[in-house]
């Protein structure tokens, strides 16, 4: 039997269980509800599951340390398990993909994927922690139209989060607020779009559904992308909007994909001729609508160390990170600048991008559609999301 392939999108981390060490494995997704830990003597043979072995290899694997009986007992054990749960990429797993993707087409809303985990559930405690992080941060003197904020934990960048919305101020409640978004899980050159309501602990936004239309058509356009059931880069930023605007905040939701493809390619993204004309009648909205828009940037910078792919053990400000900030800020001052084509050189200039910014796509988006934007850097910050990886990020306002 040809082992089915383990599929590509799943999240790997090790098991934080103490007593359960091993390879830890949940669906990024969310079409599986299932979390599984692979003990160590195991974790190897998972690169057999790549479409071409077969469940011979897999017990061939096991034999000389479980013997050819019990070998034959632990491949089928685990073919078992990654298959109900969902792992593999099998007729299970396109049962789960379809069923989610029904659900979230069908509902009206786009519900709250991280209270509980990410920020409080409760719409009280939650105010007064935003609040907290914005009343922490001097307020901005000139007249905002924009602002980048993480979309990192709250409780990792709040500094930087902070240092963002308290430029937002009271005036701004009747305009909509085009989010920018790292689509995370979404198809590069793409932009996802959504119709619905977001739905948190303060209640139910409203979507601006007149610009949503005059964007679909647009080819690059996927239209009630599922990536925003699972996404947390506007979440993040819907509900900090709601905490000074109220629940109704009306709201323009944009998840950009990777132009990651165009970084080897040494080309520019609006080469693509899809991400032109998208990047053109974002442009066309932002000079048509002027000051009725404000454009927020949920977006993370340099993602280094261990959790990265990288051969070294990150630590905030410390060693490699030193650089990494002089590399980061390099990289804000064309930002400020509104310079694109200076930052998406910076973004190419080493290894197709070894920084491995996140967060460039919907950057540059912006540059491109609100061109006379200027920027001031508020707050930089990097935070070690564990002992040996760190996030950086930054609080940024704009202005015309």
């Amino acid at each position: 039997m040809i082992l089915p392939r383990l599929r590509a999108d799943l999240d790997f981390t090790v098991s934080p269980i103490p007593d359960r060490p091993g390879l830890l494995i949940r669906d990024s997704f969310r079409y599986s509800d299932h979390i599984l830990v692979v003990p160590p003597t195991l974790v190897n043979s998972l690169a057999l599951f790549d479409g071409s072995r077969s469940d011979l290899d897999l017990r061939a694997a096991f034999a000389p340390w479980l013997g050819s009986e019990e070998s034959g007992t632990v491949a089928t054990q685990l073919i078992e398990t990654l298959g109900r749960a969902g792992f593999l990429v099998n007729e299970t797993y396109a049962t789960l993909k379809e069923a989610r993707h029904r659900a979230f087409a069908a509902s009206p809303l786009r519900e709250a994927a991280f209270a509980g985990s990410a920020y409080p559930p409760e719409p009280g405690p939650l105010h007064d922690l935003l609040q907290g992080y914005i009343h922490s941060a001097k307020s901005a003197q000139e007249k905002t139209i924009g602002i980048a904020a993480p979309h990192v934990s709250p409780e990792g960048g709040w500094q930087c989060y902070g240092a963002a919305y308290a430029a937002l101020t009271p005036d701004l409640h009747d305009r909509t607020f085009v989010v920018l978004g790292t689509s995370h899980y979404g198809q590069p050159d793409k932009f996802g779009l959504t119709r619905k309501a977001f739905q948190t602990p303060f209640g139910t936004t409203t979507t601006n559904e007149r610009l949503v239309n005059q964007l679909v058509l647009e080819p690059a356009v996927l239209m009630e992308d599922y990536c925003h059931a699972v996404e947390h880069s506007i979440e993040f930023q819907v509900v900090f909007l709601q905490s000074i605007y109220g629940p109704d905040v009306r709201i323009l939701p944009i998840l950009c994909g990777s132009f990651g493809r165009h970084v080897g390619e040494g080309a520019y993204p609006e080469d693509d001729e899809d991400v032109r004309r998208f990047l053109g009648a974002l442009g066309e909205i932002a000079a048509r609508e002027k000051d009725q828009l404000v454009w927020i940037l949920g977006v993370d910078m340099a993602h280094m160390g261990a959790r990265y792919g990288d051969a070294f053990a990150a630590r905030a400000e410390e060693g490699e990170m030193a650089s990494v900030r002089k590399r980061d800020e390099l990289r804000i001052e064309r930002i400020i600048a509104s310079d694109g084509r200076g930052f998406w050189d910076l973004i190419r200039e080493k290894n197709q991008d070894d920084l491995k910014w996140c967060g460039s796509s919907a950057i540059y988006s912006f540059m491109k559609a609100v061109p006379h934007a200027r920027g001031t850097l508020r707050r930089y910050a990097q935070w070690n999301i564990d002992e040996r990886s760190v996030v950086s990020f930054a609080g940024m306002t704009f202005s015309a």
